[in-house]
């Protein structure tokens, strides 16, 4: 035994990390504090993370400044539609996925989904959704005096900037409710919904003349779900080609008539992972599924949890 002893007194003497770590695994205080940061590395990459809400699109959901604790067990044991997910940047193919930032939106279709918005309203394989309650649309709030502008974006949580100088009026993202509370401000005039798009825009997704959607009329498109068999021809092709190319990683071509796919002729392509459509809440004043596609399953984080703090009069015990 005194040998053995011996031995790896010898050893931990030969080498000097060996020796600090015997050090710090004999003092308690260093211990407990290497221990500590383990677990919290670990908590982060595979229980929560917490991230602050920056822009508009899920107000009054979630508002600017808010701070969210992010569930990442949901990324392992399944999503559901109507979760309020948190994933990487779709768009941001220069970087990698550790350096994108972190966008939030509501699921609205899960992988196989049929998704449609008509005038203005969400359906899911054909039914309205349940999930929309508190989303809000744009709308034009005016005021009695311009002087007031910031006056009514500190009252409902919303950031100074988006007002416009010189201008007796704003535009927010409202439902009935949230302009009904607007309406009974002193210096508010009235708060009245914008119209709804009717002409067919060219910076929605597919970016295709075959598909002529706006953001209030769009689809339906059908979510692509790992081990679909897709037909591709060159209709469909804009709704397909970045998840092929991109999230998945093939080369596509042309030889003459003929569509390709890493160089052999192209005509079905076996989806290789789920896909998830998303909307943000505040439909008028959010870059979603329906400005760029589908949402990748590996791009997902994890699910927005918990309001941990949030901005605004209301804060965190708006019931929010």
């Amino acid at each position: 035994m005194a040998d053995e002893q011996g031995n790896v007194s010898e050893i931990a003497d030969r080498d000097p990390r060996s020796s600090l770590v015997v050090r710090i695994w004999r003092n308690e205080w260093l211990k407990a504090f290497v221990l500590a940061i383990v677990l919290l590395f670990l908590l982060h990459i595979f229980v929560v993370r917490w991230v602050i809400v920056e822009s508009t699109s899920m107000f009054a959901t979630l508002k600017p400044g808010d701070l969210v604790l992010v569930q990442r067990w949901p990324v392992w044991t399944g999503l559901s539609r109507g979760d309020v997910v948190v994933f990487r940047d779709p768009l941001k193919d220069d970087v990698s996925m550790a350096q994108r930032p972190l966008l939030v939106k509501r699921i609205a279709g899960m992988p196989g989904d049929r998704v449609e918005i008509r005038r203005g309203e969400l359906l899911v394989n054909g039914r309205e959704a349940v999930h929309t309650t508190h989303a809000t649309q744009a709308y034009l709030v005016r005021l009695r005096n311009e002087s007031f502008a910031d006056s009514l974006l500190m009252a409902i949580g919303l950031p100074t900037h988006k007002r416009q100088p010189g201008r007796a009026f704003v535009e927010l993202p409202l439902n009935p409710e949230l302009a009904e509370q607007v309406e009974r401000l002193p210096y508010v005039i009235s708060a009245d919904p914008l119209g709804l798009a009717k002409a067919a825009q060219r910076h929605i997704f597919p970016f295709s003349p075959r598909y002529p959607w706006n953001g209030d009329d769009y689809g339906p498109i059908t979510v692509p779900r790992k081990g679909d068999t897709l037909r591709i021809n060159v209709d469909n092709l804009p709704l397909y080609d970045r998840l092929m190319s991109h999230y998945e990683g093939h080369k596509l071509g042309v030889d003459g008539d003929q569509l390709t796919m890493d160089g052999a002729p192209l005509s079905d392509y076996v989806v290789e992972q789920d896909y998830y459509f998303v909307l943000g809440d505040s439909r008028h004043h959010s870059a979603d599924s329906r400005y760029w596609g589908f949402v990748p399953a590996d791009h997902i984080t994890g699910r927005a949890g918990l309001l941990l703090w949030g901005s605004g009069v209301d804060g965190a015990r708006s019931g929010r």
